[in-house]
């Protein structure tokens, strides 16, 4: 599964953006207050050439727009988007133009540490009304900043709505590049999924501020392996419809997926962005239009459905046709033409009315790729001429190797006859094709292979084609965890040159179409999974459309794809794993607490993990009270405790949680914590032999467990947590806690030959080892626990450092409190052996406890990966009580 997400995706079939002049950034001076307050942030404006050399003395008179980067991401990004709306401006003699501004935001990690997250919205804030008063004095001053803000730039670009001091019309388009809008990637911290939920209650309860805002969100499909285009799709506002949501795979003239990083620089998806930018001009004001309506017709036109024509807001109803081509009335169903160097225009006219009693719908392409109209309808003409006719062209849609439209007859009542207008060409080769036919005829319908059957089973359907489409229904596909290989295989009568096929996988209920051009004949295969489940008010099946070559026999043959289904699992459940392994691990430890009471020994680590960690105690509970929690009774109950919602009962709301995939998340986790075990006891070893080679072995002696010295190293810990970073402060625990292991491995026990008799020194030495063996194994567990709670808190840790000449101290700390708490409870245990615990009268508590935390764990972890720490500090928390009480 793992392998399916980061390596088997199709190829990049992106082109690079290139410069054709030396980039260059100029840094806009902001006002003393706001670089005091953000010193690490700073603003740029983006120049080539002589553009940038004008641009020096800040004499604007463009349309300005705001580049807002992402995790890590660089303000350099914005170079793809200014340098061909450059090469635009340029091409319309800077009749219009763009001024491009990025942010500097010093490359911080905001998709794993929530913390500075509001304080880069308001800095964004500063920075538009810093951007409009650059226009002040211009002719065409601006009013608002378009936005586009790549992964979580574009939710910082969303947060500016939640500011009490922000006014929305300062904002009238935000385009956001694979921004997961949805839920965090890795909910690391509160601050992060606060900031989330913040967010998203306002933009769901706020929805009259947006009426004047329009929202384009593009994911990268499945190449983007690190923002799943679920998590793109912004939510549907009942109020309005100004937010479209879009996979790139899906975008005309791109229908490419892109990583993670490839989208700010894909050349396909920056020309549709651009294309998009200066068809929202309004002539009148020289800056983006005001009108909703006209920008969500605009991204329409560019990222859902292309006609094959440039961008008009009000074309003609109405056209006239000049009457110096030819005109030929054909009267057949099926008719295909072929063009090559005519000197004459013609008009081939197809009359409906014989039609209409046979057929319900007309299907016609074009491979001519221009942008001039070619398809029309004449209305009540009894003449085999039309000289004005309504124009079809705005119907059709732009496919990789042809434009097609398909009328449905009944929809075209006053209709008389379909015009298709072939002008003059002079070494051009194309070629033109038109049917009539019936719905039923041209649709087939293949029930999709189960899940479990593992690919050996498959659903198979033979297209003997005559015509020029046909659309296959995939019934029952509907969930996130089906996924299938569709292997089509053509095969063609004679040996003749003919036009590519084209197979679309088209997902009625969101834009994530993709497409592939293949060959004829060949043999194609495609892989068939959802980015979104199919909405419970949403009857309609996915189709594979195969625009086909004629006379030609397609097979279509469809299996369910196992690797792929793990695949899909990791790919909306990875973000889980952490939960799932520190679960196992928990009862281990708890296993292994028992087993010391019951027999006076500690298991082996792995051992215990096997007999004790087992999915039947954990996973029903949970499913019980998912359950439960669809009855109002129950839920009211649950909402008077102040209990939070169980995560899994809120990833069902959202489609995303399905059968199996806890068991299988748990078995996972059990396999790596296995492995992490043996991992840390051969580390331990050979760590510990390495040692041995460099000093002598200690001697094994008993100690107290809290000395003046080791109370003042915690204090001194508990200071550095209190006054810079809660995570660097367990990181050096963990260190220390780590190095003392280390040395166990290499210690001897203390000679007796004067407290003990001669006969008896060898049982009590076995005695000391057994006990020294036991303490090892359960410091190997405390430390393979403590090793999670170090990585989870990693990111703050690595954004402390990053930042470190700014601030010495890290504001606000997600791990503060706990750090404290963790480095109180280690200083003891590191010093601590078995022989306390056992004579503890708190034992048989604390090996009950992990049991039930780790089902708690389970409920309210997985969405909030911060919450696990407290968990495990609890559960540590009762062990040391059990060596001092």
């Amino acid at each position: 599964g793992v392998r399916d997400v980061l390596f088997l995706y199709e190829e990049n079939r992106c082109s690079m953006t290139y410069m054709y002049e030396y980039p260059e950034y100029l840094k806009i001076k902001l006002p003393k207050k706001t670089a005091r307050r953000y010193p690490a942030y700073e603003l740029y404006l983006y120049g080539e050439g002589n553009y940038a050399e004008e641009n020096k003395n800040l004499l604007l008179t463009g349309i300005p727009v705001l580049f807002l980067p992402g995790n890590a991401g660089s303000y350099k990004q914005v170079r793809s988007l200014g340098s061909i709306a450059l090469r635009k401006a340029e091409d319309v003699d800077f009749k219009y133009h763009f001024n491009f501004f990025s942010v500097n935001f010093n490359e911080e990690l905001v998709a794993l540490y929530g913390g500075s997250l509001q304080r880069q919205t308001k800095f964004v804030h500063e920075c538009i009304k810093v951007i409009l008063k650059l226009y002040r004095d211009g002719e065409f001053a601006p009013t608002s900043v378009a936005i586009v803000g790549h992964s979580m730039g574009g939710l910082v670009a969303r947060a500016l709505l939640t500011l009490k001091s922000f006014k929305p019309e300062l904002i009238n388009l935000l385009i956001t590049q694979a921004t997961p809008h949805v839920a965090p990637v890795m909910p690391l911290d509160r601050y992060l999924t606060d900031f989330y939920t913040a967010v998203n209650n306002h933009w769901m309860l706020k929805a009259q501020d947006l009426r004047n805002l329009t929202t384009l969100s593009v994911a990268g499909g499945f190449r983007d392996y690190q923002v799943r285009s679920g998590l793109a799709f912004l939510p549907r506002l009942s109020q309005h419809d100004s937010a479209l949501s879009v996979v790139s795979s899906a975008v005309p003239r791109a229908w490419a997926s892109t990583d993670h990083l490839s989208i700010v620089w894909c050349k396909e998806l920056i020309l549709a962005t651009i294309r998009a930018l200066f068809d929202l001009i309004d002539e009148n004001t020289r800056q983006i239009t005001e009108d909703p309506k006209k920008r969500m017709s605009v991204l329409n036109h560019h990222f859902v459905r292309h006609p094959a024509k440039i961008f008009e807001e009000n074309p003609e109803v109405f056209t006239e046709l000049p009457g110096i081509f030819m005109w030929i009335t054909v009267k057949a169903s099926k008719w295909t033409y072929s063009v090559h160097n005519d000197s004459d225009g013609k008009y081939f006219t197809f009359p409906l009315a014989s039609h209409r009693k046979s057929y319900s719908h007309v299907y016609c392409e074009n491979s001519m790729l221009d942008t001039s109209s070619w398809i029309y309808g004449c209305m009540n003409s009894n003449s085999s001429m039309c000289l004005e006719a309504t124009d079809l062209s705005w119907r059709a849609e732009l496919l990789p190797t042809t434009k097609v439209v398909m009328l449905k007859l009944q929809d075209y009542p006053s209709l008389s006859h379909i015009v298709i207008q072939v002008p003059a060409a002079v070494g051009n080769k194309y070629t033109l094709g038109c049917e009539f036919f019936k719905e039923d005829s041209r649709t087939v319908q293949l029930p999709v292979t189960h899940l479990f059957s593992f690919g050996l089973s498959s659903s198979k359907i033979l297209l003997n084609s005559t015509g020029l489409l046909y659309n296959v229904q995939l019934q029952h596909f509907n969930q996130i965890y089906q996924a299938f290989k569709i292997h089509i295989e053509s095969h063609c009568q004679s040996l003749k040159e003919r036009k590519p096929s084209v197979y679309r996988l088209h997902i009625p209920w969101s834009h994530e179409d993709s497409i592939i051009v293949a060959k004829v004949p060949s043999l194609t295969e495609i892989s068939a999974k959802l980015h979104i489940a199919q909405p419970q008010n949403d009857s309609r099946a996915p189709e594979l459309n195969i625009y086909s070559s004629s006379d030609c026999q397609y097979e279509v043959i469809l299996k369910t794809s196992f690797l792929q289904v793990l695949g899909q699992i990791v790919r909306f459940h990875a973000g889980a794993f952490p939960v799932y392994i520190v679960s196992n691990i928990l009862l281990t430890y708890g296993g292994q607490l028992s087993t010391l009471r019951s027999t006076g020994q500690c298991s082996d680590f792995n051992l215990e993990l096997i007999r004790t960690a087992k999915p039947y105690k954990v996973e029903p509970l949970i499913s019980i009270a998912v359950f439960l929690q669809g009855f109002n009774w129950f839920r009211e109950i649950w909402e008077s405790l102040s209990l939070p919602e169980v995560d899994a009962a809120v990833l069902s709301s959202q489609d995303a949680w399905f059968p199996l995939v806890s068991l299988i998340l748990f078995l996972f986790g059990t396999g790596i914590a296995y492995w992490s075990g043996v991992f840390f006891s051969a580390s331990l070893r050979l760590f510990s032999s390495l040692w041995l080679t460099l000093i002598r072995p200690t001697v094994l002696q008993k100690d107290k467990l809290i000395t003046p010295r080791r109370l003042c190293g915690v204090l001194s810990l508990a200071l550095v947590s209190w006054t810079t970073c809660g995570a660097f402060a367990v990181f050096l625990i963990y260190l220390q806690y780590l190095f003392k292991n280390s040395s166990i491995h290499t210690v001897k026990p203390q000679s007796s030959m004067n407290s003990v008799p001669e006969a008896s020194q060898p049982l009590a030495n076995s005695t000391t080892i057994a006990e020294a063996v036991n303490s090892l194994k359960m410091h190997v567990t405390i430390l393979n626990l403590f090793t999670w709670i170090v990585l989870l808190n990693l990111p703050s840790l690595i954004y402390w450092l990053k930042n470190l000449r700014y601030n010495v101290r890290l504001d606000p700390d997600p791990c503060r409190s706990t750090a404290i708490i963790i480095v109180c409870i280690l200083e003891i245990l590191m010093h601590s052996s078995t022989s306390e615990v056992k004579s503890s009268k708190l034992l048989k508590i604390a090996t009950k406890v992990p049991l039930p935390l780790s089902v708690v764990m389970l409920a309210f972890g997985r969405m909030h990966l911060y919450r696990v720490p407290h968990f495990v500090t609890f559960s540590l928390l009762l062990h040391v009580l059990c060596c001092v009480v």
